[in-house]
């Protein structure tokens, strides 16, 4: 794996733009699995701010998101169809028909939905760069502790603690949604490239836990270690938790 550990955030967020940018331009039809939440916002800001400055064409850039609550209107604000497209649609540049977010209405709906959305990504070609975040406790999309290795697109029962790490984006910690439908690791493990940002101290301990704890399914993020192409991008809180040994490799890669 290559760990790099950067002094702010947008200076995170431009070296990941950098990778991305660099994809399109050798392939225009490149296929990005898109994340949600507060750690790739500077990196579709710097995506979309250098591909501007390159004139880069990205007309036939598809997106995929990883994952959406289930039974949210798609219009709420805080619906992952609505924050894709703000945060990283609108930023990045991208044609929002050509990205797309997995969408079930009830639990039981989530399987089928999930075996369609797993041929639409199939027939785009895969994921060739797959952006991904860490959750506190270690999760990848809504891949919570416990997840199977083997898992794909499906619906998923929320932890309480994911639903109260969520519970900012709401009125009341009541509406954030039980349950959701998201890519499974294997799933998100089909990517030619995996990209994962940590910023911020409260994710330490995950990314700690990810890059020198046991590999573990408890700690999801600890399996990226069997990816052949996983890139970390943390910012310096983030990496606190790091020995000093990882930290002096990461600032070296």
């Amino acid at each position: 794996m290559n760990v790099a550990v950067y002094t702010s955030r947008e200076a995170l967020g431009r070296a990941v733009a950098a990778r991305i940018v660099a994809e399109i331009r050798v392939n225009p039809h490149t296929v990005v699995g898109l994340a949600t939440g507060s750690s790739p916002v500077a990196a579709y800001a710097a995506w979309g701010e250098l591909a501007r400055a390159e004139e880069l064409d990205q007309s036939r850039v598809r997106g995929f998101a990883l994952d959406e609550y289930i039974g949210i209107d798609p219009a709420h604000p805080e619906s992952f169809h609505a924050v894709i497209a703000r945060e990283a649609v609108g930023p990045a540049g991208l044609v929002p028909e050509l990205v797309r977010v997995p969408r079930a209405a009830t639990l039981a709906e989530s399987q089928a939905a999930g075996i369609e959305y797993e041929r639409e990504m199939a027939q785009a070609g895969g994921v060739a760069i797959q952006i991904l975040g860490v959750g506190r406790n270690g999760h990848l999309a809504f891949n919570e502790p416990g997840s199977d290795l083997e898992s794909r697109t499906r619906g998923v029962t929320l932890t309480e603690e994911t639903r109260a790490d969520n519970a900012r984006f709401f009125d009341q910690p009541e509406q954030v949604p039980e349950h959701a439908i998201t890519q499974g690791i294997d799933t998100i493990f089909q990517a030619d490239e995996l990209l994962v940002i940590a910023s911020g101290a409260a994710k330490a301990a995950a990314v700690a836990a990810a890059l020198e704890g046991p590999e573990t399914l408890e700690v999801p993020a600890s399996l990226l270690r069997r990816h052949p192409r996983v890139r970390w991008f943390l910012d310096q809180a983030a990496a606190a938790d790091l020995s000093s040994e990882a930290l002096v490799l990461a600032q070296q890669a």
